[in-house]
């Protein structure tokens, strides 16, 4: 394999500055982590322990073997995307969660020590498709349109 210095490469080939970031919306991250899940639905995911008592910062940082953020991030499409990482703060921030999306999707206290990738997969598909929108939001489109 040859290396070669950027301003090198940029005579022969064109340079992509904005690579790795491929521009995904926010539901096609989504539905994109979804299908990565359907793809073996009976795997174990493992759970987060507890989320919604940890400290925000505390938080921000959990991750766990074999969780559902695990599996976007071994992605090298969500990864090109610019998911940097498998803890619940980076999930949070590429996916635009909040922490009760992302808490009813990997805590413990609704699943146990596992879920499986299908179940996940679901929940994903109800938070794109915005099921599990608070209830002024709910109501707001109901009064307003």
């Amino acid at each position: 394999m040859k290396h070669h210095a950027l301003e090198q490469l940029q005579t022969v080939a064109k340079v992509n500055h904005d690579y790795p970031h491929a521009a995904m919306s926010r539901r096609e991250r989504l539905e994109r982590w979804a299908e990565l899940l359907d793809r073996n639905p009976h795997r174990p995911l493992s759970t987060l322990y507890e989320t919604e008592y940890r400290p925000a910062l505390e938080r921000e940082a959990m991750r766990v073997e074999g969780s559902p953020m695990s599996v976007a991030f071994d992605d090298p499409v969500l990864r090109a995307a610019g998911l940097e990482g498998d803890s619940y703060g980076e999930a949070k921030r590429f996916f635009e969660l909040t922490d009760n999306q992302l808490h009813r999707l990997v805590c413990h206290c609704h699943f146990g020590g596992t879920l499986s990738a299908a179940n996940a997969a679901h929940h994903i598909r109800a938070i794109s498709m915005g099921a599990y929108r608070g209830l002024f939001a709910r109501l707001l489109d109901i009064f307003v349109g």
